[in-house]
């Protein structure tokens, strides 16, 4: 048989898988006919794992054990704001893992994030090796473009715990392009709007034929349509506190049900100007079970949510401005991401950008099939399609007094490799720490710790004899790789870096089962 991979887009609210057929990329659908898949999770009393469809229902009835949203925890320190705000906002229990990431306690075992989202991926490995009718272990997988050194290891620490191996990660928007332009002889610069359920990125591209190079990139990890549906919740609690005097916000089913109710609601707004909210069975008084009602138009959803689609255009603005071109110079936009299917978001994009919006393609699948297309080049050793991306971060080294020096600027091409040479600080020393961080941010703590870098080993010296060349290194999948070999000898030193958020190869292999 055939060597086969599969391209995945890892959503928040949903994922996708697809493979490429015939010469034909295609979404694969389970057996129920589903081709997009809840990323949401159940851990049952009885120690039944459920995902997908089946695993929503469970959202309302059970939400304590039930997980989604948790792409946004990806990678993500349990002290960040980031989880301050999951924590404000989910039902089931997060904790502080071993490594300083946040994990997932669903009564007494608590789990990595990653293994969360390696239940999805089975899941998705499965309904594929079901299609093909034949085992798969290679995979395409998809993150935002903004997604940081370590968001980018737990994904692929899932897909590991998942038994799928990773042969590239690739940014979104790329793959977007991908499907976009793959075999269609384009010569144009395009702008991806991806605007999914907890990221936003937004990404400048030329297409060449068959080369497709990102100008620039620029995104928020925890800007999506999360948040839109949380300003309808706060809208519907808010007005039922003041029709009864009851604070629902502090119930975790009422707070699901009213979750559901507003995505549906945000839904229907896409298609008419006026939805009445109807949630029975809310909440409960002396006179028994209470019903919510209310009218959402869809003039107060766009007053609701307008900040935060100004916020999107902020970014598109970084984004112009490091490519070093403007609205005119665009030739497409496409939007994507489940978000992006809203009306007043795509009338606004359009009048941001002066264009009509791309609809060939959909904005839910586009992503996998990006995906597929590439794994099935990498998988058949195929070279006619050529991806240029560029890291969204910078690659940082701390400096004395807590501020930072960039090694690697954002938006640089990549592969890339720099190297920078260090000395020692004092007589005799013994060993040489190197700080790692990505950001923008010349002080430390305003950017994200990637780890220590601890060099030992030398031998002992004045000041400044012992110099230590370090080289830094960014992957094709924008992971970062760290050398250093001692300048005198040549010879490359006892190294370690230290990653907080990295799973290590054992509880990798215990989560997977061997």
């Amino acid at each position: 048989m055939s060597d086969i991979a599969i391209g995945i887009d890892l959503g928040t609210s949903n994922s996708v898988v697809a493979v490429v057929e015939n010469g034909r990329a295609r979404v694969i659908p389970n057996e129920w006919g589903e081709s997009v898949h809840p990323s949401v999770v159940h851990f049952s009393p009885d120690g039944e794992v459920w995902v997908g469809s089946r695993a929503k229902k469970r959202l309302m009835v059970d939400p304590a054990r039930t997980v989604a949203s948790f792409k946004r925890l990806m990678g993500r320190y349990f002290v960040s704001e980031e989880v301050r705000k999951a924590k404000e906002r989910v039902a089931y229990e997060l904790v502080e893992g071993p490594h300083k990431d946040v994990r997932v306690k669903i009564d007494e075992t608590v789990h990595p994030v990653p293994e969360i989202s390696a239940q999805v991926l089975k899941e998705l490995r499965r309904v594929a090796e079901q299609h093909v009718g034949q085992p798969i272990d290679k995979c395409v997988i998809t993150v935002p473009a903004h997604f940081n050194d370590n968001q980018r290891q737990a994904t692929r620490s899932a897909c590991r715990i998942a038994g799928l191996e990773v042969l590239k990660i690739i940014n979104e928007p790329t793959a977007v392009a991908l499907a976009y332009g793959y075999d269609k002889g384009l010569r144009q610069r395009i702008a991806v709007y991806d605007l999914g359920g907890g990221t936003f990125d937004v990404t400048v591209l030329d297409i060449n034929e068959d080369i497709f190079e990102v100008r620039s990139t620029e995104g928020d990890t925890f800007l999506g349509g999360d948040d839109f549906d949380q300003r309808i919740m706060d809208y519907l609690a808010d007005a039922f506190h003041r029709q009864t005097g009851i604070d629902l916000k502090s119930d975790p089913v009422a707070l699901q049900m009213l979750k559901e109710h507003s995505e549906w609601a945000k839904m229907q707004l896409s298609e008419v100007d006026e939805t009445e909210v109807e949630v029975p069975d809310i909440a409960r008084d002396d006179e028994g079970s209470m019903t919510l009602s209310a009218v959402l138009t869809h003039k107060q959803l766009e007053r609701l949510t307008f900040d935060l689609v100004q916020r999107t255009f902020a970014v598109c603005d970084a984004a112009l401005q490091a490519a070093g071109c403007g609205v005119g110079d665009i030739d497409g936009v496409v939007l994507v991401g489940g978000q992006s299917r809203s009306r007043f978001i795509r009338s606004a994009v359009e009048t941001y950008f002066g264009r009509a919006a791309q609809t060939r393609i959909s904005p839910d699948e586009t992503v996998a099939l990006g995906a597929a297309i590439h794994a099935d080049q990498l998988v058949n050793r195929r070279n006619d399609a050529v991806l240029i991306d560029v890291t969204p971060l910078s690659l940082r080294v701390g400096t004395v007094g807590g501020f930072t020096e960039v090694v690697i600027p954002k938006n640089t091409a990549i592969p890339v490799e720099q190297g920078r040479s260090f000395v020692t600080a004092s007589d005799g020393q013994r060993s040489v720490r190197i700080r790692i961080y990505q950001g923008e941010s010349r002080e430390a703590r305003q950017n994200e710790s990637l780890g220590e870098f601890s060099f030992s080993g030398f031998r002992q010296a004045p000041r400044g004899e012992i110099t230590i060349d370090v080289s830094f290194d960014i992957d094709a999948s924008g992971l970062v790789h760290v050398r250093a070999v001692e300048a005198e000898s040549g010879i490359e030193a006892t190294t370690e870096i230290t990653l907080s958020q990295n799973l290590t190869n054992a509880e990798i292999a215990q989560l997977r089962g061997g």
